[in-house]
């Protein structure tokens, strides 16, 4: 039975998602701060973390940067009425699984909270390699050739899954899907600015853009 923990400091809120999870068979716990969600996630006491951002004593961003730092394969989604793209891109760049906006529908939130838990139970993979492109996942950190490459933990999700897919045309909307988790505007050039910077990283040729369909790693 997964443990999920809640970290929200609006009681209604927690109530609501701690009780729609029971009934589905998780084991919620919920807490009120981010200094409390700190302390129980890294005593190993959840599965998955549903983190609030604007928390009391510790501010969500700081809970997931420590989180990232010293738990980086727990997953956290980031649940917030912060709904700019600047909160959204930090909170995915400070090492969020996924993200959802206030306000939200469970079904959703429960769906993501099951996509998340099922990637964590995948056989690992520890190293991917394309070419002269080598992915360390258990370091997250990249190599072309005998070069270390820093990249974000964006871009990092994003090579892995392209790599992982290698040879498949993956388009926008899958990339968004499977990297950011959550649908952005139509017509966000997201994807289009991370292949960029992995281009510039990783070679011109790392990815191959296959006109009005998307993307390919060879």
């Amino acid at each position: 039975m997964n443990r999920i923990l809640i970290a929200e400091d609006e009681e209604r809120i927690a109530s609501f998602v701690a009780k729609g999870l029971r009934a589905e068979g998780f084991t919620p716990t919920v807490v009120a701060d981010g200094q409390s969600a700190l302390d129980h996630a890294l005593a190993g006491e959840a599965d998955l973390v549903v983190l609030d951002i604007g928390l009391p004593v510790m501010d969500g961003f700081a809970v997931l940067e420590r989180l990232s730092a010293e738990c980086p394969a727990l997953p956290v989604i980031v649940l917030t009425a912060r709904d700019s793209l600047t909160t959204t891109v930090a909170a995915l760049e400070g090492g969020a699984a996924d993200y959802m906006a206030k306000p939200f529908r469970f079904d959703e939130l429960l769906a993501r909270v099951r996509l998340r838990l099922r990637d964590q139970s995948e056989p690992a993979v520890l190293e991917l390699t394309v070419g002269d492109v080598t992915l360390d996942l258990r370091r997250h950190r990249a190599s072309l050739g005998d070069k270390v490459v820093e990249l974000s933990a964006r871009e990092m999700t994003l090579a892995e899954v392209l790599v992982r897919h290698r040879g498949q045309v993956l388009s926008r909307e899958q990339l968004l899907s499977q990297v950011w988790g959550y649908d952005f505007d139509p017509g966000s050039n997201v994807v289009d600015v991370y292949v960029g910077y992995l281009r510039k990283k990783l070679g011109s040729d790392f990815v191959t853009t296959v006109r009005g369909a998307g993307y390919r790693v060879d």
